[in-house]
């Protein structure tokens, strides 16, 4: 495996342990802990896309990483307005 692969990994990984753990009601969907997760996932998944360029999931997984931590902020703030 390249760098590369790994990276992406690591980000998929962390990206499918939140959704499972919101799934299985274990992680609310507006806790810091999923957020932050959904953050750090898709930034390293938009870095190992860029590390191969391929362009379209930069561009994809840099807003999805931007809309994250959005979300981390609001939550982190307590202004969230995602009801459970």
């Amino acid at each position: 495996m390249k760098p590369s692969d790994i990276i992406a990994s690591i980000g998929v990984i962390i990206l499918l342990i939140a959704f499972l753990l919101n799934l299985y009601k274990k992680l609310s969907a507006n806790s810091k802990a999923y957020t932050f997760m959904n953050f750090l996932g898709a930034a390293i998944c938009g870095f190992s896309s860029y590390l191969i360029s391929f362009y379209p999931f930069v561009v994809l997984e840099g807003i999805w990483s931007l809309v994250a931590l959005a979300s981390f902020i609001k939550v982190s703030r307590g202004t969230s307005s995602i009801n459970e």
